[in-house]
């Protein structure tokens, strides 16, 4: 089964960068998409062959994910279910015969951190609702989860220390969810390797550079871990400030 997600920084946006056409060549069983800052009725992209499924946030232009799948699920959710995390239109969760696929757009911590207590709120909330999923079924948890886990996941850690996305306290979060019985699907494959990130500042040249970040994910429950084939980050894909990722797994 192939997955792809990609945080496309505005879907509409996206449309006139070729994304229709990586869509098509790509032809996953299950494409993600975060930050769609859309609303219904804004776009109209409904590809042959898929079942999509969207949510928006209530504040127009602002945040969003959609899941288009080949097979039509046996059920879906929309959000937590905790309503002060579910105005901004940040989690599918699609359930099939033998597992979960979640696909979740995480709150950035903003400026100077302004939003992080909220941040450590909601890791919480999410890591309690992905485990009680995996109390029923294994879960594939994809999209942007704006934290670099360890030093190897972005190029210059010691000067973003405190910055969004690399505090010890999310870092912290990551780590209590890996350990609550998932793993990171590419370094589980790659435990190593370096210069591999998913998103780049439109600033000073990064992507042209790799000064990169790799914030985005397939996490998936250590019970399927074995069942993981390949995992991709495609930095050659243009038409965002991220690149799609990949996961190929039997399932």
């Amino acid at each position: 089964m192939k997955m792809i997600s990609w945080n496309v920084n505005g879907l509409r946006a996206c449309v006139t960068k070729g994304f229709k056409e990586y869509f098509e060549n790509a032809d996953a069983d299950i494409f993600s998409v975060q930050e769609t800052k859309l609303q219904e009725g804004q776009i109209d992209f409904a590809p042959e062959g898929y079942n999509c499924y969207w949510n928006y946030a209530e504040r127009k232009g602002y945040s969003g994910v959609a899941v288009f799948t080949k097979k039509e699920p046996l059920s879906v959710s929309y959000g937590l279910g905790i309503d002060e995390h579910d105005k901004e239109g940040r989690v599918i969760t699609l359930e099939f015969d033998n597992f979960y696929h979640v696909t979740v757009y995480t709150p950035n911590s903003q400026s100077e951190n302004a939003r992080l207590d909220y941040r450590m709120q909601w890791d919480d909330a999410f890591r309690n609702y992905i485990n009680e999923l995996n109390k029923t079924k294994p879960v594939v948890v994809t999209g942007d989860l704006n934290v670099a886990h360890n030093e190897i996941d972005l190029k210059n850690p010691a000067s973003n220390r405190k910055n969004p996305g690399f505090t010890d306290e999310e870092r912290a979060k990551m780590t209590d969810l890996l350990a609550s019985g998932y793993v990171d699907s590419f370094r589980y494959l790659y435990p190593d390797k370096t210069g591999a990130y998913s998103w780049w500042s439109y600033r000073f040249n990064a992507r042209k550079n790799n000064a990169g970040w790799r914030i985005d994910y397939y996490i998936v429950s250590d019970s399927i871990k074995d069942k993981i084939k390949a995992a991709e980050i495609h930095s050659e894909i243009m038409g965002s400030d991220h690149c799609p990722v990949e996961l190929d797994i039997e399932l």
